[in-house]
């Protein structure tokens, strides 16, 4: 299956998904894309094939209530092109799970269901919801445990908070949304302002739309960076902001200081701090 380790994975190849696939005919082989397997050569032909169930990518995605659905959109949209992919969307029950737009993800799996050992984990942010989930032991330990047994732990956003408070980034590089980013020290994590950050196994994304750009980095630590080139044409990524003001460093001062009034309402410190003694206490007991 996956390894850890940067770029490599095993066996898997990269091809256009089974949507794309079967309508491609007379493709070469692309290195780094195709090439690897009989999958691949199916991909290559427009002729697909099942792959054998221990040949599944598992990704698990943590749900909870009033998530921010772009988090999770993004990365799924980047990652349905993994040939094999398996989503396993986990919460507390199976079920609808509503997000911050109103929008419902089905949760597939429970905490107890999950497969105990993804390829992927994967942790999406949001704002006071959140934050109100880092006091939820049952799901923080719920993405311990299985951040304990993923080859990769990745987050997108405050996500990357939830992964902290669960004990997973204690001496790894980690970006966040930029409010709030700084408190991942409280866990012991090293803040880092860039838009996607990858440390060893552990990879994570800057605030909602940095999702897309974290996929695709992931993507090309997967299957080679051709497969993310070829993947961020497919879905025409060429994004071009319309007041530049995406970040702290490119606001104008009253954008930026109405940015923060918002952020302030919605993200508490005081919330990180708490988890922050949780773990510690955790720690203290394990030792």
């Amino acid at each position: 299956m996956v390894s850890g380790e940067r770029g490599v994975m095993g066996e898997r190849c990269w091809g256009l998904g089974s949507s794309l696939a079967a309508t491609i005919t007379d493709v070469s082989p692309v290195a780094g894309i195709t090439g690897y397997s009989s999958l691949c050569r199916s991909v290559a032909t427009g002729k697909l094939q099942a792959l054998p169930l221990e040949s599944l990518m598992k990704i698990a995605c943590v749900l909870h209530p009033g998530f921010t659905s772009l988090d999770m959109i993004a990365p799924i949209t980047v990652w349905q092109f993994v040939p094999g992919v398996q989503f396993e969307f986990i919460a507390a029950q199976k079920g609808p799970i509503v997000t911050d737009t109103g929008l419902e993800f089905i949760a597939t799996h429970r905490y107890q269901d999950a497969s105990p050992a993804p390829d992927v984990l994967f942790v999406p942010g949001g704002g006071k919801p959140t934050f109100d989930a880092m006091e939820d032991p049952v799901l923080v330990d719920a993405i311990a445990r299985l951040g304990a047994q993923a080859q990769w732990v990745t987050s997108v956003c405050t996500g990357s908070l939830l992964v902290g408070a669960a004990g997973l980034l204690k001496g790894y590089r980690s970006s966040c949304h930029w409010y709030p980013r700084e408190w991942l020290s409280k866990y012991g994590a090293i803040p880092d302002d860039a838009r996607v950050v990858i440390d060893r196994n552990r990879a994570s994304g800057g605030g909602v739309t940095a999702g897309m750009d974290f996929a695709l980095r992931l993507a090309a630590e997967w299957g080679g960076e051709s497969a993310g080139r070829l993947i961020e044409l497919i879905v025409e990524y060429a994004p071009q902001p319309p007041f530049g003001t995406g970040r702290p460093e490119l606001a104008d001062e009253a954008t930026l200081v109405t940015a923060r009034q918002i952020s302030s309402t919605m993200m508490s410190e005081a919330v990180v701090d708490r988890a922050a003694a949780r773990l510690n206490d955790r720690r203290l007991a394990e030792a």
